[in-house]
């Protein structure tokens, strides 16, 4: 994260990790932005986690140009790279450099001159698409074409996600990079934060100070926040204890933050990634994350530092809440979600460096999902056994869309009660839906809320938190549900000499192959299989395409699974065996 200044116009830089495997925590910066710069290797060329993230941006509506980096490195391909960008990408970039002696360390970059031959035309072409004005005036009247309505177009069509400039450079040397400075503020499309509005933002990241205090990076959207201001947390409020701006390549202690502006914002302990203060509504809309599919226990070298091992992987869950962390119902166990074994790698390196723990993970498994089949519902009635509860409560579910989440609604008069109770009722149903019938998530569930009733003053919140788990868990028996599997859709590049082998491979591995299509040699295959079995094709790629073969991979569903439904350890007490529940929670 570095913040720093185009003449009056203040930009935020923030970089994003380049894996896979991060797609979560690059999706959260992503609805911060006002536009994106992605950056392709002239070498390496469209990557996995290019085309992931460009399907983010795209999902998003986050306007985007692209900077081909390292044009002097041995093997670059700027034009090449340019028809990957168009062809695998699904975009339309127009070229804006002109690259000399590419691959060597003599490589010279020249920004395009738009307003002659042959760069007038390729744009004019591209923006034809958009603007038909356009091409009309280049063919009849050239003399329209100023360069002020080129770039005026072109700045038009960047925020509209129709066309996407590619500049070209070397980033460790500079060349290239002041044609991309200044598209920075003449194409892409930027905010006019208030400062003197109310005060809203985003958190983004969450770290760790050296005595151990949480650090929200906030985006400020609206207003202004001075140091001893309270800000309005999904948790309650809290106070600022302290602000560091970023402002001009560095980090400096302040008093004050404006929109606009990121900073580090100390003294919010309850403050967790994705929070809104105040009023923010992402622009963006809400972006709904793919879930993590894999989970591995993790246990440490040493059985004594298991606590330890917990503090800090409880520490790693605030600044990642998608790792889920979790133990088994008699705390002997912990157990994180990932999307994918670099992450592992990752989380394992920071226990290490950071907290100074060796930690040792198992083998990674999938995290299933169950779904409800069926509408299904219950009711505990105060005072009327076998409630042991001050309280009523009546719950219906049923299924919702594939892909739509849960929710939950009240179909009871809500002035009948304290607010405190029915927030218990709405907090605990999506806490006891994090484990079905099976132990596993339900997805995809509408939980009303049918039936409310208490005895004041006796009644308190904690007999609804203890209720609603049983009428859910009934409700649930009632509905029934099925266990899922994740299923990830794929696209494949190979050789075509090795089409056969793959194809074979894939009709094994169960895989459905939606579209192919062979060019040049390559053949490129998407289409849709098992999460489960992705790590072992990954494996035999290598093998059966010498080295050239390409897997990109991302979550597309969840489909009911064959056979007898996997269990999983619970992590709290059951209410599906109501005398178990019943005796553990006393």
């Amino acid at each position: 994260m570095v913040s720093f200044t185009i003449g009056d116009l203040v930009v935020n830089l923030i970089d994003t990790p380049g894996h896979p495997d991060f797609i979560a925590e690059v999706e959260r910066v992503l609805q911060l932005l006002d536009a994106a710069i992605v950056v392709v290797s002239a070498v390496e060329g469209v990557q996995p986690q290019t085309r992931v993230l460009v399907r983010a941006l795209r999902q998003l509506g986050v306007p985007f140009l692209f900077f081909i980096n390292k044009i002097d490195r041995l093997g670059a391909r700027y034009e090449e790279v340019l028809q990957e960008i168009a062809s695998q990408l699904c975009t339309h970039p127009i070229a804006m450099s002109l690259i000399h002696d590419a691959g060597s360390k003599l490589a010279k970059v020249e920004a395009a001159d738009t307003a002659k031959e042959p760069h007038l035309g390729a744009i004019c072409e591209a923006l034809a698409a958009g603007d038909e004005g356009i091409m009309d005036d280049y063919i009849l009247a050239p003399d329209r074409l100023t360069p002020q309505r080129l770039e005026h177009a072109l700045a038009d069509q960047v925020a509209r996600g129709l066309i996407h400039p590619a500049f070209a450079g070397v980033a460790m040397s500079g060349a290239g990079v002041p044609a991309l400075i200044s598209a920075i503020k003449t194409l892409l499309p930027s905010r006019r934060p208030d400062p003197d509005g109310p005060v809203s933002g985003k958190i983004f990241k969450i770290e760790r100070g050296w005595g151990g205090e949480k650090l929200a990076y906030l985006c400020v959207t609206s207003g202004t926040i001075t140091v001893r201001d309270y800000l309005d947390l999904p948790k309650g409020p809290a106070k600022v204890s302290s602000i560091q701006l970023f402002d001009d390549g560095h980090v400096d202690k302040v008093t004050r933050v404006g929109a606009g502006r990121i900073a580090k914002i100390g003294g919010l302990a309850g403050a967790r990634i994705g929070d809104s203060i105040g009023g923010e509504n992402s622009t963006r809309g809400n972006l709904h994350f793919q879930p993590p599919t894999l989970e591995t226990r993790v246990r440490p070298s040493r059985p004594a530092d298991n606590a330890a091992l917990w503090l800090a992987l409880m520490q790693l869950s605030d600044q990642d809440p998608l790792i889920n962390l979790r133990t088994n119902e008699g705390a002997t166990e912990i157990f994180v979600s990932l999307y994918g074994e670099v992450q592992k790698e990752v989380i394992q390196a920071t226990l290490a460096n950071d907290f100074g723990l060796e930690a040792l993970f198992e083998e990674s498994t999938i995290i299933h999902a169950e779904r409800p089949i069926g509408i299904g519902g219950a009711i505990e009635i105060i005072f009327k056994e076998p409630n042991p509860f001050l309280a009523t409560v009546g719950l219906r579910v049923e299924p919702r869309p594939p892909g739509a989440g849960n929710r939950f609604a009240f179909e009871v008069d809500i002035g009948q009660m304290p607010a405190s109770f029915y927030r218990a009722v709405e907090e605990t149903v999506f806490e006891t839906l994090k484990e079905g019938i099976f132990g596993w998530q339900v997805i995809d569930c509408h939980v009303a809320m049918t039936a409310a009733r208490q005895s004041s003053p006796a009644t308190t919140a904690v007999d609804f938190r203890r209720l609603t788990p049983l009428v859910l868990a009934a409700a649930l028996t009632s509905a029934q549900t099925v266990v899922c599997e994740p299923i990830d859709r794929f696209q494949l590049e190979v050789p075509t000499a090795a089409l056969t082998g793959i194809l074979t491979l894939l009709a094994k591995s169960g895989a459905s192959t939606r579209e192919s299509v062979i060019t040049a040699g390559i053949a490129r295959l998407e289409g849709t299989v098992a999460s489960a079995l992705i790590q072992g094709i990954q494996k035999q790629l290598p093998g059966l395409t010498s080295g050239a073969g390409v897997l990109d991979h991302t979550f597309d569903h969840y489909a009911p699974i064959e056979g007898s439904p996997p269990l999983r350890q619970r992590a709290s007490a059951n209410p599906f065996d109501r005398a178990d529940y019943l005796q553990r929670i006393r």
